[in-house]
């Protein structure tokens, strides 16, 4: 089990673009690993199908994807070209690499089987994980779905958005936030701070307390 802030395995793995040694296949980058079921499953199929789509997206934000599996690089293959045809994608080359993890090592390691649900053989079928990563190759934010429930891809790229701006700036990003909204201004910012960090103005909104710690920002 990996914990926000620690470094993630540098594991070795067996991929559709062949063996990769994972640190060394982020580079300097941020990167997703996201996990699958099974291959030719319905729900797996959509989410691929996504992904492949929003690959610009996340090559803009620096971001390398890569998806895991628990069946081979054979059956990822095959699977491949239906995920291509349900997406009518017309790429040669899949954008993004598939991890085979038939003997379920990663998802055992790596905390993401799904107990209430199992495979033919009653073994337990790995969970959607979402690990985001940093370029220090450290888990910056994950998410745990169970394998009924499909993910949102928005919202994951809204929280890549997030964790990349609050990586810089002093600020943190409310509820709901999306890429240009206001941001809050963190409490370690002293209130002497303020006006010199964030040229673009600030508000206090008041509240009963009569404590000023909604500080309200433009994004930076």
């Amino acid at each position: 089990m990996v914990n926000l802030g620690d470094e993630f395995p540098n594991f070795k793995a067996d991929t559709t673009i062949g063996p990769i040694q994972f640190h060394e296949w982020m580079g300097d980058s941020w990167a997703i690993l996201f996990s699958h079921p099974a291959d030719f499953t319905p729900v797996c199929t959509t989410e691929l199908s996504r992904v492949a789509s929003l690959v610009p997206q996340f090559e803009e934000r620096g971001v390398k994807v890569i998806a895991l599996s628990c069946d081979s690089v054979e059956s990822h293959q095959k699977w491949i070209d239906d995920i291509k045809s349900y997406g009518k994608h017309t790429c040669e080359d899949f954008p993004f690499p598939i991890i085979a993890d038939e003997g379920r090592t990663l998802a055992v390691q790596l905390g993401m089987l799904d107990p209430s649900e199992k495979d033919k053989d009653g073994l337990p079928l790995t969970c959607r994980a979402v690990f985001i990563l940093g370029p220090d190759k450290r888990l910056r934010l994950s998410m745990l779905y169970p394998a009924t429930t499909g993910r949102n891809f928005d919202e994951i790229l809204r929280a890549v958005d997030s964790l990349q701006l609050t990586d810089n700036k002093k600020v943190a990003t409310p509820a709901d936030w999306k890429s240009g909204g206001d941001c809050m201004v963190l409490p370690t910012v002293k209130e002497s701070e303020v006006a010199s960090a964030f040229p673009k103005g600030f508000s206090v909104l008041t509240v009963p307390s009569g404590k000023k710690y909604l500080r309200v920002t433009p994004q930076p």
